[in-house]
């Protein structure tokens, strides 16, 4: 067991939150949408709100300032990163993201693989058996990042993960159940009706968990309901028949749920590709894709043909733009590239004059060569990039995080995003820059400027650059105000919460936090 690098709360700092943990009947049930609801609901009643979800596994995160580490060499804050999720359940809070709200998170490298990130900063790489033996000895951590949330806020809402009723992890658990009963923390169990199963779901948990995890579920929510409610009441009479939890609400179906930012990878299952006129824009699903929410704010432009390309499937010879996202294990998807052909068809795609744009380790692959000496992401090893810029990568240790808000000289317009990526770029072509930041060159593009590449995450969220580039690229730029709709729909889902939910109830379900056990 590693030594933990965090300090402690002082066990004197009282806990003034309530609490309450949303557990799921299994993954993809909607847990992270209903939180960042009930975030705002109860935010727009005037409480103080955070969110916490003690272990996340995604490779889709946000940057954020860590306030507890000591600044960097140059005065600056310290940065660390927390689950995508939370960075959004933070924004319908109207507070700024914390390391605290997510102090465990998982970034898969391999299907047995995962980077462990421990309160923002990278703890090692543990083997999925491995991390096992590790988890127990996080709780400490988890159990003092709760108590600095309850120090500041009137509610604490808990997101599980996965399904809270899987017997097979609860010896080790940090997330669901374990967390629930080392913190005394009351839960709601969700399910949805969508797929069907719901019943099968809520009877099955309440079998499978002890007398005293039964005792700790006050209710279920019946989440991504449509139809009449009436013809659900039969079920809703087996389901409190058979476990004695009442019903909390049955949540309607949410169709602006597509404009929210998405963490976990089960979402792209969900996303189809826009059809119609307008910039095609084909963008292969890499099987370690990263921070896919970059391309959000793209995929909500009405002049856009957002395109996703799945294994199996060519590059679509009527695209425009080739674009190459985020992945947690660069070397491995390059070869998923050739696997696929894809690099044959993006190679052809730039020789008919195609634009290709790639995202930090998109543009990493645009390069002539990533290397990872120590093994880092996988094996040690080189691996041939696309060559289409004169650049190499380099995997290092170190991590680099970084918020910006910059004028890009270039384009005359602001950049707004984040960098978050372990490699070390370096070549003849850093000297044709892409961005002209304040603070020096970014990335880099070709002689003929249709093709570039950044490291620079959330670029097309801001409205100015992305319309900038997107008239580069031959398209048109919409009236879409990205941060606004954000803002719009989360306050549409609280409107909707009130009227699905009992939120009075809820909260007289959640229970004061000062019962917590010392770190």
């Amino acid at each position: 067991m590693p030594s933990l690098p965090f300090t402690p709360l002082p066990n004197a700092t009282p806990a003034r939150a309530r609490i309450l943990m949303i557990q799921g009947t299994s993954a993809d049930v909607g847990k992270s949408l209903l939180v960042a609801g009930l975030c705002r609901a109860y935010t727009r009643r005037g409480l103080t709100v955070r969110p916490f979800k003690a272990q996340n596994m995604s490779n889709n995160a946000a940057v954020t300032i860590d306030a507890d580490a000591p600044p960097g060499p140059d005065g600056s804050p310290a940065r660390g990163e927390i689950g995508r999720a939370q960075a959004l359940q933070a924004l319908a809070c109207g507070a700024p993201c914390s390391v605290h709200m997510n102090p465990v998170l998982l970034k898969p490298q391999s299907d047995l693989t995962s980077q462990v990130v421990l309160r923002g900063r990278v703890l090692g790489s543990w083997a999925a058996a491995d991390y096992q033996d590790l988890k127990p000895g996080l709780m400490p951590a988890v159990l003092d990042s709760l108590r600095r949330l309850a120090a500041e806020a009137d509610l604490v809402l808990v997101e599980g993960a996965g399904s809270g009723a899987e017997r097979y992890l609860r010896a080790r658990d940090i997330t669901n159940m374990g967390l629930a009963e080392a913190a005394d923390i009351p839960v709601a169990l969700l399910g949805e009706d969508a797929r069907g199963g719901m019943t099968a779901s809520v009877l099955g948990a309440h079998q499978l968990w002890t007398a005293s995890e039964r005792d700790r579920v006050s209710g279920y929510i019946v989440n991504r309901f449509r139809g009449d409610p009436r013809i659900f009441d039969p079920a809703r009479e087996d389901m409190t028949g058979a476990t004695g939890w009442p019903c909390l609400g049955l949540v309607r179906w949410f169709d602006g749920a597509a404009r929210l930012a998405q963490e976990d990878s089960l979402a792209l299952e969900q996303r189809r590709s826009r059809t119609g006129s307008g910039l095609l824009i084909a963008v292969p699903r890499l099987s370690r894709i990263a921070n896919f929410d970059d391309l959000d704010p793209l995929a909500a432009e009405p002049g856009v043909n957002l395109c996703w390309v799945n294994p199996g499937e060519p590059i679509p010879r009527a695209a425009d733009v080739v674009l190459l996202p985020g992945s947690k294990a660069t070397r491995t998807d390059l070869e998923m590239l050739r696997r696929e052909g894809w690099d044959i068809d993006i190679l052809a795609h730039v020789r008919q004059g195609g634009g290709v744009v790639g995202l930090c380790a998109g543009y990493q692959m645009l390069g002539r060569v990533v290397r990872d000496p120590q093994g880092l992401e996988g094996p040690p090893g080189d691996t041939p990039g696309l060559g289409l810029l004169d650049l190499e990568t380099t995997i290092t240790r170190d991590k680099r995080l970084l918020d910006l808000d910059q004028l890009d000289r270039r384009s005359g317009q602001r950049v707004q995003g984040y960098e978050m990526h372990m490699g070390r770029t370096t070549g003849a072509g850093l000297a044709r820059p892409w961005l002209m930041l304040d603070e020096g060159p970014e990335g880099a593009e070709s002689a003929d400027g249709r093709v570039m590449g950044a490291y620079v995450h959330g670029l097309f969220a801001g409205d100015g650059f992305r319309s900038h580039w997107l008239k580069r690229m031959g398209g048109e730029a919409g009236e879409l105000h990205h941060a606004r709709q954000t803002q719009s729909t989360l306050d549409t889902l609280a409107v909707q919460l009130e009227e699905d939910l009992n939120l009075d109830r809820l909260w007289d379900i959640s229970r004061p936090m000062g019962a917590l056990p010392p770190s």
